[in-house]
């Protein structure tokens, strides 16, 4: 990826690094809470809430690595394919945790990982759009080299993130910090896998579409 040649290697790794730390270090806090609970209550009904409360948040901890996994990590040599099964179970684990309910319709097959590391960015970057909550539908339409991938985002508020165009595009501006990397490593997933992202939004919906960049047509950031 020549676009992360932008940054610093060692900034690029710390950054996407903190990207992680972000999601899993209140689940992670949480268990640490409910274990000192364990240690200094007798009471039972607080013991049972401390139980629950380590319970939901393992839970929570496992599904947010797992979906970095698989998003952010290698999964596999260069050139490996990816079951879009795997992307949709730990896609589904991940939103157990979030305001928006998902609704995952791409059939299941294998894809290039670049492809699929994208969808699950892209999934990522659609909650952004529906801050309080709603619905995402995720598809997969088309067939190789370069199927399309849409995924919508409805809610009430929707809006196209902020520096969200920009950043896909790879103009990281003049501030980079741990929130704008992860958009900035999708565009780049995208131009590797050889496709363009384009953003519209129609209503309280806003779609994201990621297809061969050839056939792709340039985003309103007015919207």
């Amino acid at each position: 990826m020549s676009d992360l040649a932008k940054l610093e290697a060692l900034d690029f790794a710390a950054l996407l690094c903190s990207r992680v730390c972000h999601d899993i270090i209140s689940p992670v806090g949480a268990i640490t809470n409910g274990l000192e609970v364990l240690d200094e209550e007798n009471n039972e009904e607080m013991k049972a809430f401390a139980f629950d409360l380590i319970r939901k948040s393992a839970r929570t901890a496992s599904s947010k690595l797992q979906f970095a996994r698989l998003a952010f990590g290698a999964a596999g040599s260069v050139g490996a394919e990816v079951d879009l099964g795997d992307a949709e179970t730990v896609a589904k684990r991940y939103m157990e945790s979030e305001k928006a309910d998902i609704d995952w319709q791409a059939t299941r097959r294998l894809l290039p990982k670049n492809q699929v590391k994208l969808l699950l960015n892209v999934l990522l970057i659609s909650l952004q759009a529906i801050p309080r909550g709603g619905k995402v539908v995720v598809r997969v339409e088309g067939d190789l080299p370069f199927p399309t991938q849409r995924i919508e985002a409805t809610g009430a508020a929707s809006r196209i993130p902020p520096r969200i165009v920009e950043l896909l595009a790879g103009d990281l501006g003049d501030h980079v910090d741990a929130h704008a990397i992860q958009p900035y490593y999708a565009g780049a997933l995208a131009r590797a896998a050889g496709l363009a992202i384009e953003i519209s939004k129609d209503g309280d919906t806003v779609i994201f579409e990621a297809k061969a960049a050839d056939t792709a047509i340039p985003v309103d950031s007015t919207e």
